[in-house]
């Protein structure tokens, strides 16, 4: 079981990747006799000061694996709620529309990444947190969002 393990390049570290965050584990509910568990982190955002998410995620059992097959994965569900917890400073981060990772965790031995993007809307100064799974060949379509918005944050550039 691969928990909170932040990846900073995944397979390929061709991409520079300014720094991921750690999550810390804050809860876990057991959802069936299986094993089978959702668990709850907290991810701190490593370059805007006074914003936490919290990720939840399905982690399968010890028993589900044997019942079932595919030993090394687990599903890409996940959900995602980002909130302000004191003053917020924004760093150095990408302001394209293509954001940037804020935390990556495998869900599989080589091919899946449970992922946490950033993208700042600086338009309507909004922060904007996207957790979805990534998969090397079918994509995923499992999206989960959430908002913070900024207005009067400092920013350091």
């Amino acid at each position: 079981m691969i928990r909170s393990v932040c990846l900073l390049g995944g397979a390929v570290l061709a991409a520079p990747v300014a720094s991921v965050a750690y999550a810390e584990k804050v809860g876990e509910i057991g959802v069936d006799w299986a094993g089978n568990d959702i668990v709850i982190e907290a991810i701190p955002d490593p370059e805007v000061s006074g914003v936490t998410c919290h990720l939840a995620y399905f982690e399968r059992g010890i028993i589900d694996r044997l019942a079932n097959g595919n030993w090394f994965e687990d599903p890409s569900n996940s959900a995602i709620e980002c909130q302000q917890i004191g003053p917020i400073t924004i760093g150095n981060i990408d302001r394209s529309e293509d954001g940037e990772d804020v935390f990556r965790a495998s869900r599989s031995i080589i091919f899946k990444t449970l992922r946490v993007k950033r993208i700042y809307d600086e338009a309507n100064r909004t922060l904007i947190y996207v957790a979805h799974g990534r998969e090397l060949t079918q994509g995923s379509a499992k999206v989960s969002i959430s908002t913070v918005p900024v207005g009067d944050a400092v920013e350091r550039r």
